[in-house]
């Protein structure tokens, strides 16, 4: 249980034997005030309960508190605010239980699925798969540490009209070559067919609007389009030709994702491939309509009535019988949980798939899937770049694998203009290089509140000072470079007279854990950055606060408690950057 724990389950106790209140709960915050206390008790919620002023309440509180505990060592109060000194030994009790539990995760016996990812096979990545990935992989990461187990998981949509774009304009205009003959990335190669039908597609329309067709009977009259068409359906039916340049297409795409993934550090337990589940949950719609919940039309189309719901129809099987996103969505989570242990599925989807998300959780529950209030939709804002959105089709996406070379380019530049890497070979610099462009992408990218939309700023994400990956990351270093100058070695330090910066420091390294579980039941890794940062600031403050260098010190029961300090502090940095997918490096 950690210091503010401690003071607030007192302070009910206190409540209740003084003034008979149960269920009373004070908010506690830590005193940044320039008044004596680590902790300030707001008392104004008893002033109606007990029709008193909050200065008396606050005496009567604080008397209470110091003569029935051993936590307090004094009080005073101001303005109504009870500041309260807490004895130095829990400080240092704490900071013990810190160092013998840092290692240990209280399982919690229950199995999560994390769905990311899920691209289409016909381009590469882009920013808004960047923040995405890391989103999932992160938020994996976090219900890990917080005793979980989780099993990590895409479904890739590798089959449609989209996919059948790319192979029909490599058919038209690739001349047989190949990701290796032309020295290019695999799905960069197939994307960029995909732009090339496009533009084609564009210009087959403009000449049929210019023969006298209205927009809307070009765009279905194209020859593109209608050879794309059939393309799809040739495959359907498993025409060998089209399922074998379907089969090299992806293969060219999977090899391409798979180096982007590894540079970017996310990987996955299980995937899914949507040619494979896309003739789930039709039984599901048989299901339904034998058991009255859902309705056929008189064109035989299958819907979903959840008006009652507030929501509104839903087609799930169309006349002709084929099935629609939402009808493979259905069969693809009932069969997650028939083959997996698991007792939660999130889904990590951007926000225009809100409503979706909200219909399919809808039509499980009425199907009689009682997990389907275990489902839940991780939803993300938009990254947008300062020169305003992306759009695939007409190839003016932020390539991910560009991005992330961008980023090491411009970790060399501002290493090398700081001076932070000399005396490093050169190989160990290329290493560190990427280590902190990498950092500074996805600290940028999580400490921003999922629900929100985001500008990624590459230039202000590397910055070595402020709230950034690269300011955190050379705080580590700076704790290393000083466990290798004093030859740490740890031994406990039975007490020792803590100073404001050491307190406050310790209540930080003990909220660790408290800061997982919320990151954990919120889903937001923005928790973790947020908390590290703080975490680095503290540190920053402490060691800058010191008359005596630590290495300096005579008295060595305080230069080993301070180094110890500064252990946990850096080993808990490298846990919390390691929770967001960030690594560290010793020297910077």
């Amino acid at each position: 249980m950690n210091i503010k724990d401690s003071i607030e389950k007192k302070l009910s106790e206190v409540i209740l034997n003084v003034f008979q209140l149960k269920d009373i709960n004070l908010e506690v915050q830590e005193n940044k005030t320039e008044f004596e206390g680590d902790f300030t008790i707001v008392t104004f919620p008893l002033v109606k309960q007990l029709k008193k002023n909050p200065e008396s309440i606050g005496v009567e509180l604080g008397e209470a508190l110091t003569e029935q505990s051993d936590l307090f060592e004094s009080f005073n109060v101001v303005k109504g605010f009870l500041n309260v000194k807490v004895k130095n030994q829990l400080f240092v009790d704490n900071f013990k239980s810190v160092t013998h539990d840092f290692d240990t995760v209280e399982k919690k016996n229950s199995t999560v699925m994390v769905e990311y990812s899920s691209p289409n096979t016909n381009k590469p990545l882009h920013l808004g798969h960047i923040r995405n990935n890391l989103l999932g992989f992160s938020v994996s990461q976090i219900l890990k540490e917080a005793g979980y187990d989780v099993i990590k998981s895409q479904i890739i949509n590798d089959r449609g009209i989209h996919i059948c774009k790319s192979m029909l304009a490599w058919e038209k205009f690739g001349k047989g070559e190949t990701p290796e003959s032309t020295n290019t990335k695999g799905d960069k190669f197939v994307g960029n067919y995909y732009v090339e039908f496009d533009k084609n597609y564009k210009t087959e329309i403009a000449e049929l609007v210019a023969n006298g067709s209205t927009e809307d009977q070009a765009k279905k009259e194209a020859p593109s389009i209608v050879e794309a068409q059939k393309m799809l359906l040739d495959w359907e039916s498993g025409d060998e030709t089209v399922r074998n340049l379907w089969k090299e297409m992806n293969s060219w795409v999977y090899k391409g994702f798979s180096e982007t993934y590894k540079r970017l550090g996310v990987d996955f337990d299980q995937i899914q491939y949507e040619s494979n589940t896309y003739i789930l949950g039709k039984d599901l719609i048989q299901e339904g309509l034998d058991k009255g919940i859902l309705y056929q039309k008189e064109d035989g189309s299958v819907w979903c009535d959840l008006t009652d719901e507030g929501l509104d129809q839903k087609l799930l099987l169309r006349s002709d019988g084929t099935s629609v996103y939402m009808t493979q969505d259905l069969g693809t989570a009932v069969e997650r949980f028939k083959q997996n242990n698991i007792q939660k599925l999130i889904y990590t989807v951007g926000n225009e798939q809100d409503y979706h998300f909200q219909v399919l959780f809808k039509i499980l529950k009425k199907l009689g899937y009682t997990w389907a209030d275990q489902l839940f939709h991780l939803s993300y804002g938009m990254v947008e770049l300062p020169n305003g959105k992306m759009k695939s089709r007409e190839g003016t996406v932020v390539d991910a694998d560009d991005l992330m070379q961008e980023m090491h380019e411009t970790a060399k530049l501002k290493a090398t203009e700081l001076g932070r890497l000399e005396g490093l070979s050169e190989e160990e610099k290329v290493a560190s290089y990427e280590i902190i462009g990498m950092g500074a992408l996805k600290y940028f990218m999580l400490k921003v509140d999922p629900k929100k939309k985001m500008l990624f700023n590459p230039e202000e994400s590397i910055e070595f000072n402020g709230n950034t990956g690269p300011f955190i990351q050379y705080t580590y270093a700076r704790i290393q470079s000083l466990m290798a100058k004093a030859n740490y070695q740890y031994k406990e330090v039975s007490t020792v007279d803590a100073n404001q910066f050491e307190k406050e420091l310790i209540i930080l390294l003990v909220n660790y854990k408290h800061v997982v579980e919320k990151a954990a039941e919120a889903l937001s890794p923005a928790l973790v950055a947020n908390y590290v940062y703080d975490l680095v600031k503290s540190y920053n403050s402490f060691y800058q606060n010191q008359s005596t260098p630590i290495v300096k010190l005579e008295d060595e029961n305080l230069k080993q408690f301070r180094l110890n300090l500064s252990d946990i502090t850096a080993k808990t940095i490298k846990k919390s950057l390691g929770l967001l997918g960030i690594g560290t490096v010793n020297r910077m």
